[in-house]
């Protein structure tokens, strides 16, 4: 799966499941929550004062080792 800003989170979510530890650890706790189904990474991020590019970058590495 190609992680983008543009990546929703519910997409996220559905087809990574994995990768929920690293969105609680910047404050992301309610991933199932109906914010979360609608909004984008970009937008998540700007949410919770991450800057995405760096998010993504953690996330990607997260994942490739899980």
């Amino acid at each position: 799966m190609e992680i983008t800003r543009e990546t929703l989170i519910s997409e996220i979510v559905e087809n990574a499941p994995q990768a929920m530890p690293v969105f609680q650890s910047i404050g992301m706790h309610c991933m199932g929550c109906a914010m979360a189904s609608g909004e984008n990474l970009e937008q998540a991020c700007a949410v919770h004062g991450v800057d995405p590019d760096e998010f993504i970058i953690t996330l990607k590495n997260y994942l490739a080792t899980v």
